[in-house]
């Protein structure tokens, strides 16, 4: 029996493949297109807040840099408040914050870096503040879906118990694996475990 005309099949899963950075960055990819891409500015200079440097590196099971990575950058602003209309607060987040940017590892050393502000507890749907943290989504080459995880950093250990997200982490020993290290003031590296027993949690979203 002959299939109707509008059957559709699966096709097969693809990884971002190769050319990622040319959709979404071609400024990295060496492809000059805009004056200006999008995700280049989180925060603008005036945006209050303390202003942060975070810095690190996506690695692969054998503890080797994966150079081809782009993150995509979400979080609140100062006041814990998200620029999306989905927050019934939005009309009150600071101006000149975007809350949302691209960072690209470096080609060579695969290090990536970004600046921004430290953001403030988010409420909860039930009541309670998420400890502050940043999210972070990762697409390469061999990752058929982009992975998600999230960034907590090591001043806030005191709200991290009542946080929903690491809450939910049965295996408590790889709740550092979502903490920052402070490395100076103002400055944060947070290396992302892809395999290995190091593994950065990654969240089901």
């Amino acid at each position: 029996m002959a299939q109707p005309l509008n059957y559709l099949v699966e096709t097969p899963s693809q990884t971002a493949g190769p050319y990622v950075h040319i959709g979404l960055a071609p400024g990295a990819a060496g492809f000059r297109l805009f004056d200006k891409e999008l995700g280049q500015t989180i925060a603008a200079e005036d945006v209050p807040g303390e202003r942060i440097t975070v810095s690190g590196r996506v690695l692969d099971a054998t503890g080797a840099p994966v150079k081809d990575v782009l993150i995509e950058v979400w979080q609140a602003d100062a006041n814990g408040i998200y620029p999306h209309p989905e927050d019934p607060r939005v009309a009150d987040c600071a101006p000149g914050f975007r809350g949302w940017g691209r960072v690209i590892t470096n080609f060579e050393t695969g290090d990536w870096s970004f600046q921004t502000i430290k953001p403030g507890p988010v409420p909860q749907r039930h009541g309670g503040p998420q400890a502050p943290h940043i999210s972070l989504w990762l697409v390469a080459r061999g990752i058929n879906i982009g992975l998600n995880t999230r960034m907590y950093f090591p001043e806030d250990a005191d709200m991290h118990a009542s946080d929903p997200i690491l809450r939910s982490i049965e295996q408590r020993h790889r709740v550092a694996t979502l903490v920052a290290e402070r490395t100076g003031p103002g400055h944060y590296r947070f290396d992302i475990r892809l395999q290995g027993d190091a593994e950065t949690v990654f969240i089901d979203i």
